[in-house]
């Protein structure tokens, strides 16, 4: 065998690469096996006849690699499946992708990430494209009949003259007080529900429990179209719909949440979750346009089609839903991060408001986070509203939910009286103001991941909101070619802010680091916050529905009210965010000073 010395400086290079490569993977031997040193010389004798053109002999060898490596490769992949195609919390339709479509080793996180986004988008969409019906449909239960013709033999009151085609019950005076009933109780049995399935979400499959809810939402959907073949007229029908279908329909937001939380961790993400927050504007939209095709005819459809999607989508999460990393052999996020919270943008934040001082960790919060982060217990809902943050922005997001969802639910009636077009007409311009909230999420988003300031971001948008208020009460009038940005700017402007608290604060806070890693904290943060929020959109309608009767100027300045007081209470974090602001400034330019 030739002497170190006798081999060539390149060949010399390769048989050290080769011979850490050899140690690496034999930790116990001090040196190459004689043997194989033997045939790697013998490779490179052959390899130096002709340099410059590899023999075959070589260019055999390099293919042998190349597929020896590829198969190493496929072999790990497939014991891997094997090893989660057998575990139990692995759902059958995941099994049948994993064997169709095998991601790359080194991608699979980000594979499976993507994976996930896009099924909670899907799946949060039609949970709002089975919510917005009723706000279409409002304008055909209670409409003014006078020019049309009554079918041959119908008798008409002569009191009712005006309203003898809207369905009874809502022919009468009262009916904007009726339907205001119906918004309330559906959106404070949402409420109520959310802190209840928030807490369920933490302790039961968390799979099994939003398909459920899915399937549950879109029954009771189908029950308040079927009133409409029933020739159903009972108040109080419509209104046991409207509670259980609220209660199911809040199970959808903790749970998408919390996947979302289990897969990313905490990241500041506000771009990707401005995007995908997106679900909620893209289902007020589909579902305007599809009860907008039926509810000039046959109105129940508004209400069944969308239930039976919903239906089919909970089938779906039942079959495809991943709930972990580790359920496919990967390792979970990191969820505590670099302990930035929302409203901390310096570097020298306190402890109380977003990083936690480990000269103060022996507080008796962090003393009991930590405990309940060993055995990764869920937390209780006073422990969840002693974060810092948790308060404020669930009080911010009650004010702005109030102003979203009066939109969403009297949007297309004040379309109507002010523009005087058709329904189907007020349905479809009431989808472009969802179409600014799309684009508000994001903006939101990017802003707030640039900035590292929420409340920041969301203080401007509601400055800029109230007059963008006033300005389309004013000119929404004039013409469809004015309401169209108006409703568009209207729409950034208002949801930007809720999409932004309802996702990437949520999500920030729900990974606290006071929580010291608990991921089972999420699903509690995110009720709070969402149904605190979800009592504004109870009580937001409601009252606008109301006040409407005196006219549309009254609600107006009810709803520039909200936002001035949404705006009030993101002060004390918009204070610290600034004055985190101006001390990492001063620090830099004490760094640059000589």
């Amino acid at each position: 065998m030739k002497s170190l010395l006798q081999i060539p400086r390149r060949s010399r290079a390769k048989f050290s690469d080769y011979v850490q490569d050899h140690r690496t993977s034999t930790p116990r031997l001090s040196s190459p096996d004689s043997d194989e040193m033997e045939s790697y010389s013998s490779q490179q004798r052959i390899a130096s006849v002709e340099p410059d053109e590899p023999s075959e002999t070589t260019t055999f060898l390099a293919s042998e690699r190349r597929h020896t490596s590829r198969s190493k490769d496929r072999r790990r992949m497939n014991n891997l499946i094997a090893t989660t195609t057998g575990n139990r919390n692995v759902p059958v339709g995941v099994r049948i992708v994993q064997r169709l479509c095998i991601p790359n080793v080194v991608n699979r996180m980000m594979w499976y990430r993507v994976y996930i986004l896009v099924l909670t988008f899907f799946l949060y969409a039609v949970y709002h494209m089975s919510r917005r019906p009723l706000s279409v449909v409002k304008n055909v239960l209670h409409q003014n009949c006078t020019g049309l013709l009554p079918p041959p033999g119908t008798t008409i009151d002569p009191a009712r003259n005006k309203t003898w085609c809207s369905w009874k019950p809502f022919e009468q005076d009262n009916s904007q007080e009726l339907f205001a009933g119906l918004d309330f109780t559906y959106w404070l049995a949402y409420a109520v529900g959310m802190f209840f399935t928030g807490h369920i979400a933490e302790r039961t499959n968390l799979r099994n429990f939003l398909s459920i809810g899915m399937i549950g939402a879109g029954l009771w959907t189908i029950c308040f179209g079927m009133a409409f073949f029933w020739d159903i007229h009972s108040f109080s029908y419509f209104v046991a719909v409207q509670v259980f279908g609220g209660v199911f329909q809040s199970t959808g937001w903790p749970s998408v949440v919390t996947l979302v939380g289990n897969w990313f961790g905490k990241k500041r993400l506000g771009l990707i979750f401005g995007i995908w927050n997106s679900h909620t504007s893209v289902g007020n939209i589909l579902g305007a346009l599809l009860a907008g095709t039926w509810v000039n005819s046959q109105w129940g459809y508004s209400f069944i089609v969308p239930g039976g999607i919903i239906c089919v989508m909970g089938v779906v999460s039942y079959l495809f839903v991943i709930v972990r990393p580790e359920d496919v052999g990967l390792d979970p996020p990191d969820h505590v991060g670099d302990g930035v919270t929302p409203g901390a943008p310096s570097i020298e934040s306190s402890e109380e408001y977003g990083r936690v001082n480990s000269i103060s960790s022996s507080s008796s919060m962090a003393s009991k986070a930590l405990t309940d982060a060993d055995e990764d217990k869920p937390i209780s809902l006073f422990r969840a509203i002693r974060i810092p943050g948790v308060i404020e922005f669930s009080l911010c997001l009650f004010f702005a939910k109030a102003v979203s969802y009066t939109f969403l639910l009297w949007l297309p009636r004040f379309i109507q009286d002010t523009s005087n077009v058709q329904n189907d007409v007020a349905a479809d311009l009431s989808a472009i103001f969802d179409a600014g909230g799309i684009v508000g999420g994001i903006l939101a988003g990017v802003i707030s991941d640039s900035t590292g300031g929420s409340a920041t971001v969301c203080g401007g948008m509601f400055v800029l909101a109230a007059p963008s208020l006033y300005l389309l009460f004013l000119y929404a009038g004039s013409g469809i070619k004015a309401l169209i940005p108006l409703l568009l700017v209207s729409g950034l402007l208002i949801n930007g802010p809720y999409a932004l608290i309802t996702t990437a604060v949520s999500t920030d806070l729900g990974t606290h680091p006071s929580l010291t890693g608990n991921s089972k904290a999420l699903a509690t943060v995110t009720a709070i916050i969402d149904g605190t929020g979800s009592m504004g959109a109870a009580f937001g309608p409601m009252a606008a529905g109301l006040i409407a009767a005196g006219g549309w100027g009254a609600t107006f300045y009810s709803l520039i009210a909200a936002q001035v007081v949404a705006l009030l209470c993101l002060g004390r974090l918009i204070y610290r965010e600034m004055k985190g602001w101006i001390a990492a400034r001063r620090s830099r330019r004490a760094l640059r000073a000589p």
